[in-house]
């Protein structure tokens, strides 16, 4: 047995025998997943004795995590780290910091989860018995995107190894908590590493609003009236605020400005529909390519119905924690009926795309909403009033035709280059660690205006 102080013990280990104890592991918010019960398998290795002034060294095994790998992802290898925290009794008190290398073997959906064993030091100041026991941990995953979950002892748990300390005397100090006695204060050999984040945002423009200006009509409800005399072709509509109503797991609510834009080409409206710079702060690190939203504007007045307008993914990778600007949403607007039609802000949703997994966040508009612009519009064959448009895509830009899924409407055209929903941030798809989720920052409610 190696003795001497700093000096890392790593003979005559005792190996206690397993300990188990229940356990809830909490899924990210995104997962839309209650919390998982399980069993946590333990097995601390650590000296049998030591002197004081030794600095040993302790090794958590994890026989058994709380939960399988859900049917969700395949996790790759060597993207799972986990972390734990050990409870000091007895001689010193205090807790020591446990952290094990990212390294596992390919985890399929629905299997067991696999962790690396985890390691930390614990220098001894005190004579005496110290008590070592396994308590919450932490599994980070770093693909696709890095995710937590953290799972946490639901019942008393019994130690899993004991230090006999000879010799010595001073303080204890245990995870930097002097308490008088011993020194149990363990190194703490790392934290969990949340895998690399990326820099840049996605720019979804300037806004441009017209007040209340009229252009060759009246202002109305708020909104930009825009007249169809004169020739005049672009009808800038006003910026209005809308509050979001958002599913799991998506937040609870959001607030934006929404500006929509018109310009005439024949009979049709090429529309253009910017949000509020800075919407929200990115949940986690996103690739290039992984966040589109889309919008449903809703038709009023003279015409009903509803136009389907959509962003392309970010252009840029989104660092973690910094705002996200979405891009420009867009969309043709065939008239159904003559007269004075509105165009209001309706459902935003947000589509996150890695790989071959998608997450949809629908967000509804909640209470009422001041129309942005008012057109004097002339039925258009093709276009009709009363139901809802699905318009057909194109990757580089609108089309005047559309489905009409309710015996005529509004025709649509957009925007897709993969998947098109709406708007709410949400960093994910369903990477699962420890049998529970993976785990993004809370939203922050969207700020800011063009």
């Amino acid at each position: 047995m190696l003795g001497g102080a700093g000096m890392l013990l790593a003979a005559s280990p005792a190996q206690a025998a397993d300990i188990s104890y229940r356990t809830e592991c909490i899924p990210p918010p995104i997962s839309g997943l209650p919390p998982v019960q399980g069993t946590t398998k333990v097995q601390l290795t650590a000296p049998a004795e030591a002197k004081v002034g030794d600095t040993v060294e302790v090794v958590w095994k994890t026989v058994e995590a709380a939960s399988r790998n859900p049917d969700v992802l395949d996790l790759e290898k060597d993207t799972v780290k986990p972390t734990g925290t050990i409870k000091v009794g007895g001689s010193a008190t205090g807790t020591m910091k446990t952290e094990g290398p990212r390294q596992n073997p390919p985890i399929p959906k629905n299997s067991a989860m696999v962790l690396s064993d985890m390691k930390g030091t614990l220098k001894l100041e005190k004579a005496g018995e110290i008590t070592l026991t396994p308590d919450a941990y932490n599994i980070n995953v770093s693909k696709p995107i890095s995710t937590d979950t953290k799972c946490t002892p639901k019942e008393t748990v019994q130690p899993g190894a004991t230090i006999k300390v000879t010799d010595g005397g001073g303080s204890t100090t245990a995870g930097g908590t002097t308490t008088g006695s011993t020194t149990a204060g363990g190194t703490t050999t790392g934290s969990t590493t949340a895998g690399g984040t990326t820099t840049g945002s996605t720019t979804a423009g300037g806004t441009t609003t017209a007040g209340g200006t009229t252009a060759g009509g009246t202002t109305t409800a708020g909104g930009t009236t825009a007249g169809s005399g004169g020739g005049q072709t672009d009808f800038p509509g006003k910026e209005v605020s809308v509050n979001f109503a958002c599913t799991s797991p998506g937040p609870a609510g959001i607030a934006s400005k929404v500006t929509i834009n018109a310009k005439k080409s024949g009979g049709s409206y090429a529309l253009t529909v910017k949000t509020a710079k800075g919407v929200m702060d990115s949940p986690a690190a996103l690739p290039a390519g992984a966040l589109k939203p889309s919008m449903d504007i809703v038709i009023g007045g003279a015409d009903k119905g509803s136009v389907k307008v959509n962003g392309p993914a970010n252009a840029e990778p989104l660092e973690q924690g910094k705002p996200v600007d979405l891009s420009d949403m867009t969309g043709t607007y065939k008239p159904g009926a003559s007269g004075k039609s509105t165009l209001s802000p309706g459902t935003l949703t947000i589509d996150v795309t890695l790989g071959s997994s998608k997450i949809n966040i629908p967000c509804k508009v909640k209470g009422s909403v001041t129309p942005s612009l008012e057109l004097d519009t002339t039925a258009q064959q093709g276009g009709a009033s009363g139901g809802t448009t699905t318009g057909s895509t194109g990757s580089t830009g609108s089309t005047a035709g559309g489905t009409d899924s309710g015996g005529g409407l509004a025709a649509t055209g957009a925007e897709d280059n993969g998947t098109l929903r709406a708007l709410g941030l949400v960093a994910g798809t369903a990477i699962l660690l420890g049998g529970a989720v993976f785990t993004f920052t809370p939203w922050r409610r969207l700020r800011g205006t063009r």
